[in-house]
């Protein structure tokens, strides 16, 4: 990142972990707040496809997204992006640990996951995630295993709060 500050991207279950449990809208609107914030200062984002899982929702968290924080939401169809993309798959599919449903259910069109590692990879952004490294899994893609694959760091939300100096008040 060339001494710049980190630029966090933010997976979909920071969103909805965030909104449906620890700092749901009608207790803790300032860390919505924070977000909108930091996502000013060119600090937090998150891609177009994130926003797609959230646009699934019909809840408060699906109208913040529209209405507050739509602008941060950025494109993946970006050169630069989708040739990271491919080199993700190809990693993924080239990995006997994983089983063929792992690998299909991590390709699937709607799944941001790999787009997020490629948007990360791409871009230098450090991926903000609840999933976590599992070295011994073979049933699923955790995006962690995809960061340390590709040299892409990785943290959960409280880290990037801290990082960021986010006062939730």
């Amino acid at each position: 990142m060339n001494g710049s500050p980190a630029r966090y991207v933010l997976d979909a279950n920071v969103f909805i972990e965030a909104a449906r449990r620890y700092y749901a809208f009608d207790i803790v609107l300032s860390f919505w707040q924070a977000l909108v914030d930091q996502a000013k200062s060119d600090r937090v984002l998150s891609i177009d496809r994130v926003k797609a899982e959230i646009d699934r929702g019909a809840d408060a968290l699906k109208d913040w997204a529209n209405n507050d924080f739509h602008e941060w939401f950025v494109p993946t169809d970006q050169a630069d992006v989708i040739e990271a993309y491919r080199q993700i798959m190809a990693w993924v599919h080239s990995q006997a640990q994983f089983t063929n449903a792992a690998k299909a259910t991590f390709s699937r069109a709607e799944n941001a996951d790999a787009w997020l590692v490629a948007y990360a990879l791409a871009k230098g952004c450090m991926i903000v995630t609840h999933e976590q490294f599992d070295q011994d899994v073979r049933s699923r893609i955790p995006i962690p295993n995809v960061c340390q694959a590709f040299g892409v760091r990785y943290v959960d939300t409280f880290q990037m709060l801290r990082d960021l100096g986010a006062k939730i008040g």
